[in-house]
């Protein structure tokens, strides 16, 4: 079993799962400072059964080994949501590196197509795609986002704990979450590859928390505010938490979203898998740095928006579309 970096901390949430657990305030500290460093921590004791994040991972393998054909009927260009599958290249997070040498495939809440946020087309509300050759794909990855968002909504709660306001300071803003459950492969990395390419290019995310489910082979890396990377190599039965950079604009600038990379150069020749989740909250949940992050020394850093309004904004700079949005093109 691999041993976190110095700089990563494990946090064993066993006895702060439960909203108004005195553990809760016992694992704050630890969060804090992982917030206020490295924007990372590893997590156990969080609830999940190990069966179930297993079988995520089998019906991973079992997706990515389809023929070509059936996973690009499920490209996400054909969905207004953006859930489907995504092929090898199609995405390139670092914009100085080559197109990321992995492939993936996004689901989420099904939103009704008369959802109010559907009807207005508000960015990831709608349905899924699923492949027919593959029918138990869809009640495993809903039972997954189920316990993904049970588990995010605690974690916010001890965010809200580490920085000293109220446990239930983001309780406000779940009531329609926007959330994005991805499935990852990353090919072998081949020898004498271009030192630009990356199975995932270096990025920050763009909500509030990722949990992630990495297999045994490693490869993720981790930039600390001094600019070096280490690495966050996989803990048996634990998930990678991190912070996107929504939280960063809710505390002032106080907790970090820090840069993070993949490169598949550890598992023998064989793919990595992984299965990240995003949670974001609702659409129309306003973002502003909170009362207890702002004082005299520390003025308001960033504009009040909507969780939507930031997504939207980061999507713009991160695709260079800021400029010619702007120009109005």
């Amino acid at each position: 079993m691999s041993v976190a970096p110095a700089s990563i901390p494990v946090v064993d949430l066993a006895d702060a799962l439960a909203p108004g657990s005195p553990g809760g305030r016992t694992v704050a500290p630890a969060i804090r400072s992982a917030c206020e460093t490295a924007g990372f921590f590893y997590v156990v004791g969080h609830g999940v059964p190990a069966a179930q994040v297993a079988t995520m991972f089998e019906l991973a393998r079992a997706l990515f080994e389809l023929p070509q054909a059936q996973k690009d009927e499920l490209s996400l260009h054909r969905s207004p949501a953006m859930r489907g599958y995504e092929a090898i290249g199609s995405q390139t997070l670092d914009a100085a590196s080559l197109p990321d040498l992995k492939e993936s495939f996004y689901c989420g809440l099904d939103y009704a197509v008369d959802h109010p946020y559907v009807r207005r087309g508000y960015q990831s509300y709608g349905c899924n795609q699923w492949p027919a050759a593959l029918p138990a794909l869809q009640p495993a990855c809903e039972a997954y986002v189920g316990a993904m968002c049970a588990l995010s909504r605690r974690l916010m709660q001890l965010v809200a704990l580490a920085l000293g306001e109220p446990e239930s300071t983001f309780d406000h803003a779940h009531a329609n979450p926007m959330v994005t459950l991805r499935l990852l492969r990353y090919p072998p990395h081949p020898e004498g590859a271009d030192e630009r390419l990356w199975g995932a290019g270096a990025h920050t995310d763009w909500g509030a928390v990722t949990v992630l489910a990495q297999d045994g082979h490693g490869g993720l890396e981790v930039q600390l505010p001094d600019g070096a990377w280490i690495a966050a190599p996989p803990i048996e039965g634990s998930f990678v938490v991190n912070l996107g950079d929504m939280m960063p604009r809710w505390t002032n600038g106080r907790f970090r979203s820090n840069p993070h990379r993949v490169r598949n150069v550890a598992s023998g020749g064989r793919p990595r898998f992984s299965i990240p989740f995003f949670y974001n909250p609702d659409y129309l949940t306003r973002v502003e740095p909170l009362p207890g992050c702002v004082d005299a020394a520390h003025p308001p850093r960033f504009a009040p928006c909507t969780v939507g309004e930031h997504l939207h904004e980061r999507y713009l700079t991160t695709y260079g579309l800021k400029a010619a949005a702007g120009a109005g093109t």
